[in-house]
């Protein structure tokens, strides 16, 4: 199990290193922007690096929308940003699952489409995700579902336990029920939650400061067992956060 974190990206490998992260989690581009993000002059240097490097795309996107002007840019977006991922051999590209404004069931015909039309070496990640109605990823049953639906593909699972927590689902299982009904998961997002569960809220905060059980994110990272486990957590906080799963490891 390597155990990593999400960086700020001006310089990513000395970023890593200076929180004693053994892989990287970074945006290639804007997180709020729909252009495709541009080539990264360090890019040479990324695709040589000794650490596997995790590209987040961005937070915009929502394939499973039945609005064209969004579900279409997004399907770009999420293309553009697997293509700047080749460039620098990342490990893979995480993207949330997003929501189906008129019926989940459309939602999963619509991710269908995705895999349908990219064609990548690299590995896509869907994360489970914090809030929101016709969620295509924030309880058990409804992932479950989705990847049945992708099940032709191969597609990965980040489980992040924020979102879990945020999204109301009972944290002392869930991560034994997601390997039920999804089967695998890929990458571990180790966070606390800024707020109550079941708030639907997506924001992280460092293990000491979070209102979620340290013990608990610690079962989910062990009972997960996924290879690799990023930190999300607030800077410089996640450098102690880091050592605290080290710890219990």
């Amino acid at each position: 199990m390597i155990l990593g974190a999400h960086v700020p990206g001006d310089r990513p490998l000395e970023e890593a290193a200076s929180v004693g992260a053994g892989c990287i989690q970074m945006f290639v581009g804007p997180p709020q922007s729909w252009k495709k993000p541009p080539l990264r002059e360090d890019h040479e240097e990324l695709a040589a690096a000794d650490i596997p490097i995790y590209i987040h795309a961005p937070y915009l996107i929502n394939v499973a929308s039945p609005n064209n002007r969004v579900r279409i840019p997004s399907r770009k977006i999420l293309k553009d940003t697997v293509a700047r991922a080749e460039e620098i051999r990342a490990a893979g590209v995480i993207v949330h699952a997003g929501h189906a404004e008129d019926e989940v069931p459309r939602g999963f015909m619509r991710w269908r489409k995705v895999f349908e039309e990219l064609e990548t070496d690299v590995s896509i990640l869907i994360e489970n995700t914090a809030g929101g109605s016709n969620a295509m990823g924030r309880y058990v049953d409804v992932l479950g579902e989705l990847f049945g639906h992708l099940a032709d593909f191969e597609v990965g699972f980040c489980f992040d336990t924020c979102h879990a927590h945020a999204a109301g689902e009972d944290v002392s299982d869930v991560v034994e029920r997601l390997l039920k009904e999804v089967g695998h998961i890929d990458l571990l997002h180790a966070n606390s939650s800024r707020d109550v569960a079941g708030t639907g809220a997506d924001r992280h905060a460092n293990f000491g400061d979070g209102k979620m059980a340290v013990d608990g994110i610690i079962h989910m990272v062990k009972a997960a067992g996924a290879p690799a486990v990023i930190c999300e957590t607030p800077w410089p906080g996640i450098a102690a956060d880091l050592e605290v799963i080290r710890s219990a490891l």
